[in-house]
């Protein structure tokens, strides 16, 4: 069902299309650096961030065409997913290379259903590691195995995660050839069965558990790409959402929920709400709603109590500060690196602070944050009602889409706008936390199951430079 006999294809001649240009978060906000310095995607998928310490951004998108926008509600996932990628990445990528990442990447289903009246949750977790991360990661790996330069010394991809970045990282660029792979990850700090899936693999993949947070693991990944000689003879880059290799194809399932939507209801507004952490995952649908043309209505960047950014959207300034440990883990995050490109696109300069978001940015995203216990609750609740097992990040999403609708449980009418939730993992990855919530065991999936009871292999280091230096520098 995923390859169609009949591929669409846009009308447009290649000749008219654009190629994309990127620039880096620390040019002036919507404008090239004082250089004029651009990279095309190909630049920006091996370097991973920009020279001066910046994210890539797209320096500008036209809107998806009409006569592509009018379509999308006829096609498969994988065909809605191709027609955005050839529109962002424009005449760069041939068409072979990018139809056969894009139906590779995206083998799997992502049914969005209706679990609550006006609430529909968007199943990202059906790839082979079970989070939403599959998606950015496997059409990555595809770019860079048939973009790389086969001449050139293997690579090294450095992924600091807080949990599924690790495991969909190392399954999506497992055994490719010319390619090794360094997971960085907060020991002690992600689920069991988070921490199997990427520790378990062996061969091009090696595991290092750092003592500390998150943000350690972070900010250790950040001096290590900005280190010159260090990256130089590492041929370090990244596969976090920080690489716009991973962000760019996380758009592909926003334009997949609006046209699923746009069958029924083509006029309702609609309003999405993210599990946020490192804010990736909300960059990519404003990407979708600004760049495409997507009327999308607002997003809700919902997080734990690591609120640093529903602070800042509430004028309350943007200070990122350490991060708290929560039974949501992955969105254990004080200070939200992708969040540079959110302020980027609407207009703001600068890394660290910030005092009142602009006005055009509290517009469109409402922020919102919930604790552990009211978290829980609604675990528990959705289970009771519906019989539906989330996981502890999409009831976290499922809280914040709630609060903006003004919708609560029990409620008979649905609300004027629809309603999307991200759902982020399967709940087995988090059983420890799920199952005694709504009394039963959950069927393990089998990304999951097949790496349970292999021996766990990591290297432990503490928060210091000179020691993933020693282990990179083991590679050469």
């Amino acid at each position: 069902m995923f390859h169609p006999a009949v591929p669409y294809v846009p009308r447009r001649t290649r000749k008219s299309w654009h190629a994309m240009h990127l620039i880096s978060t620390r040019s002036e906000a919507g404008q090239h650096t004082a250089t004029g310095r651009t990279w095309t995607f190909r630049e920006a998928l091996f370097l991973g961030q920009a020279p001066d310490g910046g994210l890539f951004v797209p320096a500008s998108v036209p809107p998806l065409p009409d006569e592509d926008r009018a379509v999308l509600a006829d096609l498969t996932f994988p065909e809605r997913a191709f027609v955005v990628a050839r529109h962002l990445l424009g005449r760069e990528v041939p068409d072979d290379i990018l139809r056969e990442a894009v139906h590779g990447a995206l083998d799997f289903p992502v049914p969005l259903h209706e679990i609550e009246p006006g609430i529909h949750m968007l199943e990202l977790f059906h790839g082979p590691t079970h989070a939403f991360k599959d998606i950015g990661a496997r059409f990555m790996a595809r770019m860079m195995s048939a973009l790389r330069d086969t001449n050139a010394p293997p690579l090294t991809i450095l992924a600091a995660t807080s949990g599924d970045t690790g495991g969909a990282v190392a399954r999506a660029f497992h055994d490719l050839p010319g390619i090794r792979v360094v997971i960085l990850y907060p020991l002690g700090k992600v689920s069991p069965r988070q921490e199997a899936q990427f520790t378990t693999l062996g061969g091009n993949v090696t595991a290092v558990a750092m003592r500390g947070a998150f943000d350690d693991c972070q900010r250790l990944a950040r001096q290590a790409f900005a280190d010159p000689d260090l990256s130089a003879r590492t041929r370090l880059t990244s596969a976090n959402s920080i690489n716009i290799g991973r962000l760019l194809p996380q758009t592909f399932y926003y334009v997949h929920a609006w046209a699923e939507l746009a069958r029924t209801a083509p006029d309702s507004e609609l309003v999405l709400s993210i599990p946020s952490g490192n804010f990736g995952n909300l960059t990519a649908g404003l990407i979708a709603h600004r760049a495409l043309g997507m009327s999308l209505a607002r997003f809700v960047a919902a997080t734990n109590e690591n609120s640093v950014v529903p602070d800042y959207l509430a004028g309350r300034g943007f200070h990122p500060r350490p991060s708290r440990p929560t039974i949501s883990s992955a969105m254990d995050v004080g200070y939200p690196s992708n969040f540079r490109r959110i302020r980027h696109m609407f207009g703001e300069a600068g890394d660290d602070t910030g005092e009142c978001p602009p006005d055009s940015l509290q517009t469109t995203v409402a922020g919102s944050s919930w604790t552990d216990r009211e978290t829980r609750d609604c675990i528990r609740d959705l289970w009771r009602r519906r019989g539906i097992a989330i996981d502890p990040h999409t009831a976290v999403g499922l809280l914040g889409l709630r609060h903006e609708l003004g919708q609560r449980p029990g409620a008979r009418d649905g609300p004027g706008a629809r309603g999307v939730v991200l759902a982020t993992a399967h709940p087995a990855k988090f059983a420890e936390i799920v199952e005694p919530l709504i009394g039963q065991p959950i069927t393990v999936p089998p990304g999951i199951a097949r790496v349970l009871d292999r021996p766990r292999h990591f290297v432990e280091i503490v928060p210091e430079l000179g020691a993933l230096g020693e282990v990179l520098a083991g590679f050469r």
